[in-house]
């Protein structure tokens, strides 16, 4: 990526240069730079808030309720994790923030999920690696491999669901659209099919790799 965008603004400045264009390619480089600082502003408000508001979902047990009521699906794309593991509390947190478009505060729970189900993995290499010992034929997962929780979840979490995209409305309505919220119905479709294309992926892949 580094590359390519090294690449991208050679270029630009190399036709800008040849096309005399070099005082336009300034006074944008200058334009962008003062909406980023102002779209950096809005954008710090509006992921405060809803962090907050995450926040205050958990004190007040709203997002324990939820996942609860999500352990049936959770259970059914990631059956190997053990019963009460803590990492469906941080994948049900997670999916929760995502589903309300709130790509922000979803990020501190993913990691935690990762590394509940990361410590998950090194406990099974571990086991297996014990059985191993005693005469058994099973090998362990080589380290640093992820495991099929792990890119289950990684997977979902890029295609989730979106039911109100919070991040894309607020874009819109810094940038002077006429009805911001328009996106909603578009969002919802394109997130419902991206989400049920990677869980049917994910088990798809799931049982291949257990062949």
């Amino acid at each position: 990526m580094n590359w390519l965008w090294a690449g991208m603004i050679i270029v630009g400045i190399i036709f800008g240069a040849f096309n005399g264009r070099m005082p336009q390619m300034t006074n944008a480089a200058l334009d962008s730079a003062k909406e980023a600082v102002t779209l950096c502003i809005t954008m710090t408000g509006v992921m405060s808030f809803w962090v907050g508001m995450m926040e205050i979902a958990t004190e007040a047990g709203i997002v324990e309720t939820a996942s609860k009521k999500m352990y049936p699906f959770l259970r059914f794309l990631f059956p190997r994790i053990p019963e009460g593991h803590a990492a469906y509390e941080h994948i049900a947190t997670n999916c929760i923030a995502n589903v309300l478009g709130l790509g922000w505060a979803a990020t501190p729970a993913g990691l935690k999920a990762m590394e509940a189900l990361s410590k998950l993995e090194e406990e099974r290499r571990n086991a297996e690696g014990l059985r191993g010992n005693m005469g058994t034929r099973r090998m362990a997962m080589p380290g640093g491999v992820a495991s099929n929780e792990m890119c289950t979840f990684l997977i979902l979490n890029i295609s989730s669901l979106q039911l109100i995209p919070v991040n894309i409305i607020a874009y819109r309505s810094q940038y002077g659209s006429v009805n911001p919220t328009a996106i909603v119905g578009p969002a919802i479709m394109a997130t419902a099919v991206s989400t049920a294309v990677a869980i049917v992926f994910c088990k798809v892949m799931d049982g291949k790799r257990r062949i």
